[in-house]
């Protein structure tokens, strides 16, 4: 075991886990990036928008993956989301998030 997992434990099966209690994937990058791709079913509110929307993403009740191009403002997303309660992980860029989603 590596020390990154050792201390952060494998985010492959977290991501798993949290696709398994029904996680919503929510995308953080700007509009036109999402309209060029996104991951099936995914909720779309960009990075920028995500404090005002606290609110609405606790109704959802549920975890959430965040995702981005690469992983940064996603990052920074999940951070915000924590902050405020939410049960959330950052999944990284899209792309990969959807290659470990099996999608």
């Amino acid at each position: 075991m590596g020390i990154l997992s050792f201390l952060f434990g494998n985010k492959n099966e977290k991501i798993k886990d949290f696709q398994n209690r029904g996680a919503i994937i929510l995308d953080v990058r700007s509009k036109a990036e999402y309209d060029s791709g996104a991951i099936p079913g995914s909720k779309h509110i960009p990075l920028p928008s995500i404090q005002s929307k606290v609110a609405d993403i606790k109704k959802w009740n549920t975890p959430v993956i965040t995702c981005c191009a690469s992983g940064m403002r996603s990052g920074s997303a999940a951070a915000i989301l924590r902050q405020n309660g939410v049960e959330t992980i950052n999944g990284g860029g899209w792309l990969n998030l959807a290659k470990k989603l099996d999608l």
